[in-house]
């Protein structure tokens, strides 16, 4: 964080067109402020090289707490969003608008840049059995817990993902008191677990019955399966397999080369 003294010098070199974008009112302030300045970053209306207004700036506009502002900020540093320089402030990066596809964004991020209203249910959520045989999706043994969950992600009130994820909570311990009924394990993991490596599959399967069911299709619909696993250092953190009706989602990267 900046002190308060860097962050007087830098709000004096804030450009004056810098516009504060608004929050759309959905879930926690913090991530509605993270939500509304990446998407103000990815539209290009905060283009590379822009100086982001200071924490003092975004604590007075938006009402809150000078930690929440602190929060979305270093969350969006994290995703390589932003670049925060003491002295200079928080800064746009040259390359936020190139994010490769890959990239952990989270379904409220995904239906945010295309207009939608966002809602998240929470369908099933438990411990993992000792014997189960889902622990080797994780290569976990019998004596490290594990939650198993399963959420739906709705655009404008219809069904837009389906989330099954697999959580070690050895790796994310504080997770197993959080209200998660009101925020997507995926929102709570970016915030609060680092990872350093991420590995991602792509695949087209038919649609199951119960993948059917919370999808709103016919058993057999093509669907769009993305299954991603992260670790932090050696330790596997958690596997989510994101299930999405085939008939209209597609996913998008832009590029350049790297020499």
């Amino acid at each position: 964080m900046l002190t308060d003294t860097q962050e007087r010098e830098a709000a004096d070199h804030v450009p004056p067109e810098v516009h504060i974008p608004p929050l759309d009112g959905e879930g926690p302030l913090w991530l509605q402020i993270r939500r509304s300045m990446a998407m103000a970053i990815l539209t290009g209306e905060w283009p590379a090289g822009t100086r982001v207004p200071t924490e003092l700036v975004l604590t007075s506009y938006y009402a809150t707490a000078r930690m929440t502002v602190n929060k979305a900020l270093q969350s969006l540093a994290g995703e390589g969003l932003v670049e925060r320089r003491p002295k200079v402030g928080t800064v746009v990066t040259g390359r936020a608008r190139e994010r490769p596809v890959f990239e952990i964004w989270d379904a409220a991020d995904a239906v945010h840049r295309v207009g939608g209203r966002y809602s998240y249910q929470l369908l099933e959520c438990g411990m993992v059995p000792a014997a189960s045989p889902l622990r080797a999706e994780l290569a976990l043994d019998t004596g490290t817990p594990v939650i198993r969950m399963m959420c739906l992600h709705l655009s404008d009130g219809k069904p837009f993902q389906l989330e099954e994820r697999l959580i070690n909570v050895d790796a994310a311990p504080k997770i197993t008191c959080q209200p998660l009924e009101d925020v997507s394990p995926g929102q709570w993991l970016l915030a609060n677990v680092p990872w350093t490596e991420a590995k991602h599959a792509i695949s087209a399967r038919g649609a199951m019955p119960m993948i059917a069911e919370h999808l709103a299709l016919d058993e057999g619909d093509a669907c769009l399966v993305v299954e991603r696993r992260t670790w932090n250092g050696l330790v596997p953190v958690t596997l989510g397999r994101f299930w999405y009706p085939g008939d209209n989602h597609s996913l998008e990267g832009q590029f350049r080369p790297s020499w």
